[in-house]
This record gives structure tokens, C-alpha cells and sequence, in this order.
């Protein structure tokens, strides 16, 4: 018997045949595990035909986080898009959609941001996360949405894109990445430590005393916690120097305690106009924002902005509400007071030297602009909600506690300048993921360059 002049052909030919005869007989084929193709999307500058409002930019969408989001106008068409900075192989996009997400869809490419091409399309788009294996290429990879699944826009709590290429340079400035300021702010993200029933603000020295509270950041807290307790205890905060507490009513669905899960968005902003005056906190300083004695109108009218409750489609809620959709969770946003008196880091009801700008200006009284702090704190709550509640009651009863306590004040300051003085949007880190070429206030360990 002669040797077949082709022996590769003769192997293929074999192995396809077997597996054709494994379909036919209705046995599962597994296929070798391939080698993963790079995340070549997270980071890369973004931009969208529009966005709905402060704290829903695009480059939301590509940080890595599945707190912050972006979200568009409520009309169609919307698209969103992301730079990969070079030359690229596209193999899979994942789409982490909000409640407000896209029925008919496509994810395109484009070697110049202009002219586009379909590797994926759909009319029948179900939300949640879609893991999308595809086959393109190009520099520039969008999601260009068509029709939308609800009376909102779109959202992309993260829009991921793998394959192979790209670059991870920083592009240099361009008409289309300004210095224009937008925000001015950075992140603290922490998760949660624990639940006690403490409250070393109004209560101190006296465990048992408060409501159930849920606290992030410092791991140490407790009743008796002090500034010198909690710069030598631990954090849960992507920073490590970040010890300070954070803590505010846990929330009950029923009698079950909800638990919030991952990290928790504390934002350090500029509450004034000038926000180049903001200073850095003096260490130990402390307070309350907003009561558990509110009513329904106190919460809503506020001096500082209230976002409210939200969940799916429900936004500026001032109670939590009574049913969300299915697999999304509960939000609350609530800004704090940004004047400071210099002087007390405590007063008697644990507000009073702390005060609230006037038309975008600190009072005589409070003259010392410090980072306004506003929690995002998310519960992962759904479904029938009309027995959910907060320890210290109904929803507009929301409050928080703050304790500074950063253990290294340069690294603060450093923030502080870089981020809120500088206008930029910055993560934990002081890094602004729209302005890559303004650089980081800190190294990738958090320490000072």
C-alpha cells in the first residue's frame, strides 16, 4: 500500500469525520481551551453621542468598575464608542447593560472613527450582561444602539472589548481630548466591614446604643473608635491610606439585613464654584449628614443635592421604592456639607461646624472650602420592596456618618491638588481615565511619585 501522498489532509479528513459521527450519535464536544484574548478596551479613551447627566460620562463605561455607568439621552439613535489606540483583532465584546438597556443594537468597527462596519447585530437585545463572540477589526470599536428596551436611555455599567493588538499608549491631546473642566472630583472606593449597632459620632463610647449601622472603610470601627484607633487599623478601601470610617442605616428587606456588595463610591468633590480653593480635611474631622428624624420633605428639600433612591427605571425617588426590577438593586446618592468653620472638628449635634455653600460660595461663618463628600452606596434589593426599610426607618430617614482618618496627608493633599484643584474626573488613584496625558496623582501602589 502506497503512502497517501497527502498525510495532513488524510489526518484532518479523519478528525472530521469523527466528529461527525460524535454529533450524529448525540455526544457533547468540548473544545481544547484556548489561550484568552487581552482586555483591550479598559482605560482607552471614550466618547458618546450623549450622556445623561454629571457622573455618567462615557470613559464610565471602560473603567472596570460595575458602580459607575454611562447613560445616555433618552432617545434613539445613541452610541458610545472607545479608542483602542491602534490597529486591532476584535474576538468577543461584553456589554454589562443597567436596567436601561438596548432591544436592537449593533457593535461595529471602524479603522478611522468614521466609517463603520457590523460584526454584531440584534433586534431582540435582553439586557443583563451579553457576552458577544465576534469576528472584526479596527482601531475604534462601538455599541450603536437603535432602539431602546425602556422610556429611559442606554446604559453600559461596562462595555468590554477583547482581542489582540491595539496599544496601551496614552494618545497625546487632540481636538477630540480637552482640558475643559467637567468635574472635579476623585474616588474613594470602599467595601463593607461590618454591621454593629455603634455609632462613635453621636454615641461615643457607648457600644449598643445606635440603630443598626452597615460601615466601609475602616475595619476597626466601633463605639469607642478615635482618630488615633483608626489611623492604626485596617481599610477596605481601594486606597490603603484611606483608614477613615464611613458608615450609615443598614437596610432590611422584611427582616433580612441586605448587605451592600463590592465597592462602595464615596466621592470627594468641589462643592463651590472656585474649586481650586478646596482644601485638604484637617485630620479627626467629623460629622453627620442629614437625620434619622427627616421627613419625606426635609430629605427632599435639602440643601445638599439629593439624588434620591433609584432602581431600574425609577430615578430622584425620596422613599425607597416599593418594587424594582428583577436583578438590579437599590441606590442612594446624598451630598454632604463642604464649608468648614478652621476651627472645631466636632460641635454638639455634629453639624454645626460644618455648613453648606451659599449660591457656590462658603459662608463667613464656615470660610474653609474642604471636599464635599457624596455617598453611592447600592443594595442589591429587587422584586417586591414594599417591606424594605432602613434601621432608622422609612427611606427619606437616609443619613451618614464620616470620621476622617488618612494616614498620610500628603497622599490626600496630593489627591486633592491634582484632582479637585486640577478639574479633572480621577479613581482612586488620581488618575482621569478622559485626560490620560494629565498623568496620576499617586503610582499604581498609592504612594506618592
Amino acid at each position: 500500500m502506497h503512502p497517501s501522498p497527502h498525510p495532513g489532509r488524510f489526518r484532518i479528513g479523519l478528525v472530521t469525520a469523527i466528529l461527525v459521527a460524535l454529533v450524529a450519535a448525540g455526544l457533547a464536544i468540548i473544545a481544547p481551551a484556548m489561550a484568552a484574548d487581552a482586555l483591550l478596551s479598559q482605560g482607552r479613551p471614550a466618547s458618546a453621542s450623549s450622556v445623561e447627566g454629571g457622573g455618567t460620562a462615557p470613559g464610565a463605561a471602560f473603567d472596570g468598575s460595575l458602580t459607575t455607568r454611562w447613560a445616555s439621552a433618552y432617545s434613539d439613535p445613541q452610541w458610545i464608542q472607545t479608542d483602542l489606540g491602534g490597529a486591532a483583532t476584535i474576538s468577543q465584546v461584553v456589554l454589562a447593560w443597567e436596567g436601561a438597556y438596548a432591544k436592537s443594537f449593533k457593535i461595529q468597527t471602524s479603522a478611522n472613527g468614521t466609517s463603520w462596519t457590523d460584526i454584531y447585530s440584534t433586534t431582540t437585545g435582553t439586557g443583563g450582561t451579553q457576552t458577544l463572540n465576534v469576528t472584526g477589526s479596527g482601531r475604534y470599536v462601538r455599541m450603536y444602539g437603535t432602539a431602546r428596551a425602556t422610556g429611559y436611555g442606554y446604559s453600559l455599567w461596562e462595555f468590554k472589548v477583547y482581542g489582540t493588538g491595539g496599544s496601551g499608549s496614552t494618545p497625546n491631546p487632540s481636538p477630540t481630548f480637552t482640558d475643559e473642566v467637567t468635574h472635579h472630583e476623585f474616588q474613594a472606593n470602599c467595601s463593607f466591614t461590618q454591621n454593629r449597632p455603634d455609632d462613635p459620632i453621636v454615641y461615643p463610647g457607648l457600644p449598643g446604643a445606635s440603630h443598626m449601622h452597615t460601615f466601609v472603610g475602616n475595619t476597626t470601627t466601633n463605639a469607642s473608635s478615635s482618630p488615633a484607633s483608626l489611623l492604626a487599623g485596617g481599610t477596605s478601601c481601594t486606597n490603603p491610606h484611606d483608614r477613615s470610617a464611613y458608615w450609615f442605616p443598614s437596610f432590611y428587606n422584611g427582616n433580612t439585613l441586605v448587605q451592600p456588595t463590592g465597592n462602595q463610591v464615596i466621592y470627594y468633590k468641589s462643592g463651590i464654584l472656585e474649586y481650586w480653593r478646596v482644601q485638604n480635611f484637617p485630620q479627626g474631622l467629623r460629622y453627620v449628614v442629614g437625620s434619622p428624624t427627616s421627613t419625606l420633605e426635609q430629605f427632599r428639600d435639602h440643601p445638599g443635592a439629593v439624588e434620591g433612591f433609584e432602581c431600574g427605571n425609577i430615578s430622584k425617588s425620596w422613599d425607597i421604592p416599593t418594587a424594582c426590577p428583577a436583578g438590579t438593586q437599590v441606590n442612594v446618592r446624598f451630598q454632604a456639607p463642604s464649608c468648614w468653620d478652621g476651627v472645631h472638628l466636632d460641635s454638639a449635634d455634629h453639624k454645626s461646624h460644618m455648613a453648606y455653600p451659599a449660591g457656590g460660595y462658603c459662608p463667613a461663618t464656615h470660610p474653609v472650602a474642604v471636599p464635599m463628600l457624596e455617598f453611592k452606596i447600592a443594595f442589591p434589593a429587587s422584586g417586591d420592596l414594599s417591606q424594605a426599610r432602613l434601621a432608622s426607618g422609612r427611606g427619606y430617614t437616609w443619613h451618614y456618618d464620616f470620621f476622617n482618618a488618612w494616614d498620610n496627608t500628603a497622599i490626600l493633599q496630593a489627591l486633592v491638588t491634582h484632582c479637585i484643584n486640577g478639574g479633572l474626573q480621577c479613581n482612586p488613584r488620581g488618575y482621569d481615565l478622559y485626560k490620560p496625558w494629565r498623568g496620576a496623582a499617586l503610582t499604581e501602589n498609592f504612594e506618592l511619585p
